[in-house]
Formats: structure tokens, sequence, C-alpha cells
């Protein structure tokens, strides 16, 4: 007796389908090849399914039974295991006293790695491998290049660097009539780059997740919306302030700074500004915990933190500038260091005496 086995290794026919394997019999193995086509025509476990009948059909000559197994998703193991135990099923319920040979039917080559645990339960007479005809021709192409283009993932994977590349030539059409060919490589290679660059580094999915929480956070009316965008022009104006620090100690030496210097005037000038963004932000961020019932009371640690590092930095540029002498630099550090010191004692016995919370209920 010939059995005619059709192989799902992965078990799409299970997962897609409500129908329970193993399937024998050619009336139910042709109604679940139909169901999973319906389910997913696009599945190469059909093609097997219809493989298995057809060879079935052909064999005139002895006694032939079609069935199919499946294996299950993930470890390849489990999926052996699987496929092992319901070939025993299938072989229990074949009533039949004459020797049983398999004829194993697959889609590829991972389906057959199964095959030493079929050959461990019945003879082995061969393996056909389903390859879908239109695979090889252009129709295929066509349809490959139809689905790649529709998913808009591979299609602003492929076709905005083509779409960029292809701007050269015109564009330096253009450029050379207003005496200019040189920029435009600068130009497109700079636009490809740009590309690339976000593309490698997800920019697009981080401005998403960045415009999504800035909406929650509009509707939601928490204040470090506000902090945050005067956090950023505090440390705008601070580093145009901090630049200009920097152009007059210059103008006023006349002779090139040394890079300590440069550092330490861009962080005298700004230093005030940046202090304020810090403190503004942070604080933001205490109100917010404050009105969610998250507050406690380390996180006023974050503001304290801020002026104190505002003062170490504020002493050693000034040190460094001349500006300030040594027993203020020592003053500052000191000063810092007690102040945070301070801080976060004082704020963890807060949280103690307090159960570690506060805010509304």
């Amino acid at each position: 007796m010939l059995l005619v086995l059709c192989v799902d290794l992965d078990d799409d026919l299970g997962r897609k389908t409500d129908i329970e394997t193993p399937v024998v019999g050619r009336d139910t193995v042709q109604a679940a090849a139909v169901s999973l086509a319906t389910t997913d025509p696009e599945d190469s476990d059909v093609n097997v399914l219809f493989k298995g009948l057809h060879i079935a059909d052909e064999v005139t000559d002895e006694t032939v039974e079609v069935a199919a197994v499946t294996g299950a998703t993930g470890s390849d193991v489990a999926a052996n295991r699987a496929v092992g135990d319901e070939l025993d099923t299938v072989l229990a319920g074949l009533a039949t006293g004459e020797d049983v040979r398999a004829l194993v039917v697959t889609d590829g080559a991972q389906d057959e790695s199964v095959l030493p645990v079929i050959r461990s339960r019945v003879a082995i007479d061969g393996v056909r491998r389903v390859v879908v005809r239109q695979a090889q021709d252009l129709e295929s192409i066509y349809y490959t290049m139809k689905q790649v283009l529709d998913d808009p993932e591979t299609r602003g994977t492929i076709l905005v660097p083509l779409g960029i590349l292809l701007l050269i030539y015109p564009l330096a059409i253009v450029a050379d009539v207003f005496g200019m060919p040189g920029a435009v490589f600068g130009v497109t290679s700079g636009l490809l780059g740009i590309y690339l660059l976000s593309r490698g580094l997800a920019l697009g999915e981080r401005l998403d997740q960045v415009v999504e929480s800035g909406r929650q956070a509009l509707f939601a009316g928490r204040v470090t919306l506000v902090t945050t965008l005067v956090a950023v022009i505090l440390l705008a104006i601070g580093g145009v302030i901090g630049a200009e620090n920097v152009a007059s100690m210059q103008a006023e030496a006349g002779d090139a700074l040394e890079v300590i210097d440069v550092l330490a005037a861009l962080v005298y000038g700004s230093l005030q500004w940046f202090a304020a963004a810090g403190v503004t932000s942070s604080l933001g961020r205490v109100v917010d915990d404050y009105l969610s019932g998250d507050f406690e009371w380390e996180h006023l640690n974050a503001p304290v933190y801020v002026l104190a590092i505002a003062f170490i930095l504020h002493g050693v540029s000034s040190y460094v500038l001349g500006i300030g002498d040594l027993p203020y630099l020592a003053f500052t550090l000191t000063g810092a260091t007690l102040l945070g010191l301070f801080s976060t004692f004082a704020f963890a016995l807060a949280d103690s005496r307090t159960g570690r919370r506060a805010g509304p209920t």
C-alpha cells in the first residue's frame, strides 16, 4: 500500500483553518486544501496538498491513500515530534494487512528535515518537492515586485534612494545652466546620506514617538509640555550668549584662545541660562508627578542637583578664565557638595516620614 504523505512542518493548515490534523482520505484532504486556499491562497502548503491529491490520482496499479500531517511552530524538535505523533495516528488508522510505503510531498528543504522521523516509522519510496511553475516566469517577477512596492516600508527603502539618484542628471543639467555643476553632486549625496542615516537610526519612528508623546501631553494638560519648550528656548539663548562670550574674550585676547579657555568661556557665558533650563524642566516634571499621584520627595533632588552642578561649573570656569580665585573655587566646590548632601538627606527623610508618597489620591 502506498501512503501519499503531505507534510506541513510549521502547521499552517492547523493554524489558519479550523481543521483538525492529521487529515486522512482523499475527500478530507481535498476539503482541507480548499479551506487553506480560501484562507490564504499564497500559502505554499496549498500546493503540497493538491500535489498529493494529484499523485494519488495517478497511481492506479496498487492501493493508495493520501494523508496530511502537520508539525508545530517554533522549535524544530517540537515540530518533528508532532509530525511523528500524527504519522503514528495515520498508520494506526490504516486497516490493511499490506506493507505500507510512503511517498512524501513537501514544499522545501525545511519540511524535508523531518524525513528521518518518517523513515523511522514507515519505508519511504520517494520525496516530491513542489515547485510552483509561475515562480520561474516573468509573471512571478512582476507579481513579486508589485507586492514589494505595495509595502510602505519596502517602498520607502527602495524608491526614495533610487529617486534621489535619478535626480542627479536633470539637476546637473539645470546646475550647468547656472554655472554650478559641482553643487548638484554635493546636494544629492547630502540628501541621500541624510535619508540613509534617518533610516539606519530610525529617526522617522522616533519623530513619530515624540509627536505622539507631545499630543498625549497636550491633551492630558501636562506641565512638562510648557516647561520643556521654555527649557529649549533657554538653552538656545544660553548657547548664543556663550558663543558671544567666547567671541568677546577672543577679541580682547587678540591671540587664539586655547581649547580649555574656549570651553571655560562658553560655559561661563551660558551657565545661568542652562541652569535655568534645567531647573524649569525638572520642576515641570515634579509638578506632573504630583498631579498624577506619583510624587516622591526625592524628585525634588533634581532641581537642587542642577543648581549644585551650576555652582561647580561656575567656580571652575571662572577660575580657568582668571575671574575667580582659588578660595572662590574651593567655596563653590564645598558649597555644591554640601547642598547635594543636604538635599539628598532631607528629601530621603521626608519620604520616610510620609510613607514615600505625597500628593492627591
